[in-house]
């Protein structure tokens, strides 16, 4: 079916206006007040995981529970679209987007160094540098990057793209993913509010990929080249990332977003590749087999332990945060993932997400986290010291010094750190988009204009705060905002169920439950 615009996808100032309006008025007392706007959102994400971080523990196993028994069921055989609709990209594509857009630039930092930080400070209160932190330090890995964040990811995605695609609901919206049990509700201003809430969770979680990536990228391509740190370098940098993902925006998904993906998941491939052959091999696939076991024994566990008794911040500091973290990206993804998803049914989708996409971040740190860890365990490079003294990109870079060809390998991993960065910058753009048009359907895609407003947006508000120093705060708001989000995930699920029920419930006895003409026309 033909992409096409109406007269009523122009922008809608009802999410448009109240999403800059929370944007403005977090970065404002930042610029305003540079010492006591930091110590506010720092407090109130203190009091967010320190007074219910056992709620994001529980929300994270119910989530993949729930998604597994979806799976699982009779429901899901469901398709999202009509009996006629094929899938819009290919397999390849479609996941290759789909992991991408999830992950961006993060993995490519944390997958070196964050078995490091657990295998100097391990949890468990097991001792530092021993070689069970080192086991801990492989499984903690896998488990904070596997089948529960892409739980989270994954909800979201299945009640928009059922609105979208069966319930043929126009607007690609939060909101209307939960009129199963909001109603009318989720066309009043209750509504546009939760989508201006989304709004600025994307653009935060946005915040804290620049905050990760420009530094890294500025520190590589200054020993690339010879050139000091600055500013401006740092403006440089995001100003190469925006004339990219910007371009990739405006080609829309199939000529944009959708290349650029493939050439993400080849390059990192590659990558990754390399790396295994020169590296301890034999450590790295015995580290993997022996974390996933160690991980799947232990998911429960892991996925409960507050240490009450101990009082550790272990799972404060990494599991609360991370799981905070997945929550406030997971609208972004969800409509994103709901908008390339016309065609596939609900298990497809949920295995695409929850294995493939769990499978993709344990290569890297199977791969780049136990190459690193080696080199720390051998003494071939104190990895621990540099990480304390110089923070991750001294430490990235050292690691990629030890590379055969470091300088050739430098460079193709700058390249890579910037189209990873530029699919998730573009997925952002694209779903910010959406989310700001007035009724848009499953078929369509905004407006190329509005798209661009939200590219130029988001580079804007990265400059602003690359000069203020406050990515941090966006970064840790982005955190709190995940916290008012867990109910509306609960509501998503509940909508999705009532909608199941209504319009497939009584339909058990077929092998591949779609919504055909007749059922449509009887809704």
């Amino acid at each position: 079916m033909s992409i096409h615009t109406k007269p009523n996808d122009s922008i809608d100032m009802r999410v448009f206006v109240p999403s800059i309006s929370i944007i403005i008025g977090l970065i404002l007392p930042i610029l305003l007040f540079p010492e006591a706007g930091p110590k506010m959102v720092s407090a109130a994400f203190s009091f967010a995981t320190g007074n219910f971080g056992w709620l994001y523990m529980i929300a994270g196993l119910a989530v993949v529970v729930f998604l597994i028994g979806l799976a699982f069921s009779k429901y899901g055989n469901v398709r999202l679209g009509s009996a006629d609709d094929k899938p819009e990209f290919s397999y390849f594509s479609w996941v290759a987007m789909i992991y991408a857009g999830g992950i961006g630039i993060a993995i490519v930092n944390w997958a070196w160094v964050e078995p490091i930080y657990y295998y100097t400070s391990p949890p468990f209160g097991i001792e530092a540098a021993s070689d069970a932190a080192a086991e801990w330090a492989l499984t903690y890995g896998q488990f904070h990057w596997g089948l529960t964040p892409w739980a989270f990811y994954c909800l979201p995605a299945i009640p928009i793209a059922y609105s979208m695609y069966i319930r043929n609901q126009p607007g690609i919206r939060l909101s209307v993913a939960s009129r199963g049990v909001l109603g009318r509700h989720a066309d009043g201003w209750g509504g546009s509010l939760l989508d201006a809430i989304v709004v600025f969770g994307i653009v935060g979680g946005v915040g804290t990929s620049l905050g990760l990536a420009v530094p890294l990228v500025s520190q590589l391509i200054g020993g690339l080249f010879g050139i000091a740190p600055s500013f401006m370098l740092d403006v440089l940098v995001l100003g190469i990332w925006t004339a990219i993902f910007t371009t990739s925006v405006w080609f829309g998904l199939a000529k944009g977003i959708r290349i650029l993906s493939d050439i993400n998941v080849i390059l990192a491939s590659s990558l990754l590749a390399f790396t295994f052959l020169v590296g301890n091999s034999l450590f790295m696939i015995e580290g993997a087999v022996n974390s996933f076991g160690q991980m799947t024994s232990n998911f429960i566990t892991m996925s409960l332990w507050t240490d009450p008794v101990s009082q550790g911040t272990f799972s404060k500091d990494w599991t609360v945060f991370y799981w905070a973290w997945w929550i406030a990206y997971a609208p972004m993804m969800g409509l994103f993932v709901a908008r390339i998803s016309r065609g596939r049914t609900i298990r497809e989708l949920i295995i695409a997400e929850l294995v493939f996409g769990s499978l993709g971040c344990w290569m890297f740190f199977a791969v780049w986290g136990g190459y690193a860890l080696d080199l720390q365990i051998s003494g071939t490079l104190d990895v621990a010291t540099i990480l304390a003294d110089g923070g991750i990109p001294a430490a990235v870079q050292a690691i990629l010094d030890t590379l055969p060809m470091s300088w050739l390998v430098t460079l193709i991993f700058v390249i890579l750190c910037f189209i990873f960065l530029a699919t998730t910058l573009d997925s952002a753009a694209y779903v910010l988009a959406s989310v700001t048009t007035r009724k848009l359907s499953g078929y369509q895609e905004p407006k190329r204009s509005t798209r661009l407003i939200w590219a130029f947006l988001i580079a804007g508000v990265g400059i602003v705060l690359i000069q203020m120093g406050g990515l941090r705060p966006v970064q840790t708001s982005t955190i709190v905002v995940a916290l008012p989000m867990i109910p509306v995930l609960l509501v998503l699920a509940w909508s999705l169920m009532r909608w199941l029920k209504e319009d497939f419930g009584k339909k058990t006895e077929e092998p591949h439950l779609v919504f055909d003409e007749e059922t449509s026309a009887s809704k």
